[in-house]
């Protein structure tokens, strides 16, 4: 449904150096767009908000109009809620800027900063923030929720590495949340996702990486899943903490580095980055291609602003998504055969398993220090990802990300996955990610958004 606004709009556009968009506006459709065809939402306004104080002002307007609030950074979420059917967009993609401060070893980045962004402009001192696998994802929602990616295993989450936030809080006041001021908001920040308020900047550690890293991909036909798993698996306890994994079941990509004759073909690859000596890297490689020789292997050192988009056109906009997830201590054998008996079931060549492993600096962080929602112990976190052209593969091939869900539950360590990955907001979930932590979080929601205004996102209620 779309709203129809008073002349209060033009008092909004004068309050904001911003822009505002509404459906009369010829750029509204553009402005509108989310990453996730499946979410199709028009909202009454978008305000593109260029500072914190722009935040405050459109808020200010929502609330004197009565209209619901979503919040977009890189418009990623896959839930599809950084959009609002008659409500109103906090549009924080005008604000992407990022400075380093080389010496001290620290960014700070605009709430609506994308990965890439952010990697520009910290590769160009050899340095790195642990964000996500995708570019072109804003590092807003990755950050609020966890944000697992290449150099976790090294560096931790994105979260983990937070210094401070600033952030507009339900009533409109601008705080500067950290250790020492607003400790228990920064917590909640750190892994608690959107519930607290619009984060227009966010300061992070950095750690030397790159320029280059060595990169590389072995892949199994579906056929040898069981044995490529089992070797993939007896790997990953001997890898250096300067080497991460990714497992993957999915269609071998139509790459240069594929042979044309395997482009497309079912199996799983075990992608391999190497962040240190690159000796370490090929004794990785060439461990598990000794124990089960894969039918392509490609090894090459590349940049790593490149690896850091070398997922961008799989996931690209446009397209239908789903995604849901689960968590569990060790590889068996039994997950391995949920796995291998799953692989078959997908319908979209592009839907995928993608499965982490997270131990080293991801478990040396005390349970307690954030608000992420998951135990600090080694385990594997598989996302199914579900990625279709239409709404009707969609619709199959989400059934199919939901049975492989459910069929590793038993082995699961809890019922709620990773909140970044849940596309469905049951409570139940929600509250089995958080464990003890939820009530804590809730308090914290009570103190900061008591009516509840930042609800489009995986939601914590306010105690």
């Amino acid at each position: 449904m779309t709203r129809t606004l008073g002349g209060s709009i033009e008092e909004l556009r004068a309050a904001m150096a911003g822009v505002v968009f509404t459906p009369e506006d010829s750029d509204y459709d553009q402005a509108r767009l989310l990453w996730n065809a499946d979410a199709d939402r028009r909202p009454a306004v978008v305000a593109r908000c260029s500072s914190a104080a722009d935040v405050v002002a459109a808020l200010r307007y929502a609330r004197a109009e009565g209209l619901e609030v979503a919040v977009r950074c890189g418009a990623h979420s896959v839930s599809g809620q950084s959009g609002v059917d008659g409500g109103l967009v906090v549009d924080l993609s005008g604000m992407r800027e990022v400075t380093v401060d080389p010496e001290r070893k620290l960014a700070r980045a605009g709430g609506g900063a994308l990965i890439s962004d952010l990697d520009a402009a910290t590769q160009a001192h050899g340095l790195a923030v642990p964000t996500g696998l995708v570019g072109h994802t804003g590092i807003g929602g990755l950050t609020l929720g966890g944000g697992m990616g290449w150099l976790t295993r090294q560096a931790g989450m994105a979260c983990d590495n937070l210094e401070s936030v600033e952030i507009v809080v339900a009533d409109g006041r601008i705080l500067r949340a950290s250790a020492e001021r607003d400790a228990d908001l920064f917590w909640a920040v750190r892994g608690g996702g959107g519930n607290f308020g619009v984060v227009t900047e966010f300061e992070y550690r950095l750690h030397e990486v790159g320029p280059m890293i060595q990169f590389g991909f072995l892949f199994w036909e579906a056929e040898r899943g069981r044995e490529a798993l089992r070797a993939i698996r007896e790997a990953v306890v001997t890898l250096p903490r300067s080497c991460n994994v990714v497992v993957a079941g999915l269609n071998a990509p139509p790459a240069p580095f594929v042979p044309a004759e395997h482009h497309l073909k079912p199996g799983f690859a075990l992608i391999l980055c190497g962040f240190g000596d690159p000796d370490e890297h090929t004794r990785a490689v060439a461990r598990v291609s000794a124990a089960l020789p894969p039918l392509v292997e490609a090894v090459t050192p590349m940049p790593y602003t490149v690896l850091g988009q070398a997922f961008d056109e799989a996931n690209a906009w446009g397209q239908y998504a789903y995604e849901t997830s689960a968590r569990y201590a060790e590889l068996t054998d039994d997950v391995i055969d949920v796995m291998v008996a799953q692989l078959g079931g997908r319908t979209s060549p592009a839907t995928a398993l993608l499965t982490y492993r997270l131990d080293q600096a991801y478990s040396e962080v005390d349970p307690d220090a954030t608000a992420f929602g998951g135990t600090r112990d080694p385990q594997y976190n598989t996302f199914m990802l579900a990625i279709a052209p239409d709404a009707e593969t969609m619709g199959a091939d989400r059934s199919w990300a939901r049975g492989v869900r459910d069929s590793l539950a038993p082995f699961a360590l809890d019922a709620g996955g990773y909140v970044n990955a849940m596309a469905e907001r049951e409570e139940h979930r929600v509250r089995a990610a958080y464990g003890d932590k939820y009530d804590r979080l809730a308090r914290i929601k009570a103190e900061y958004d008591p009516g509840n205004v930042f609800h489009r996102n995986i939601n914590i209620k306010p105690a």
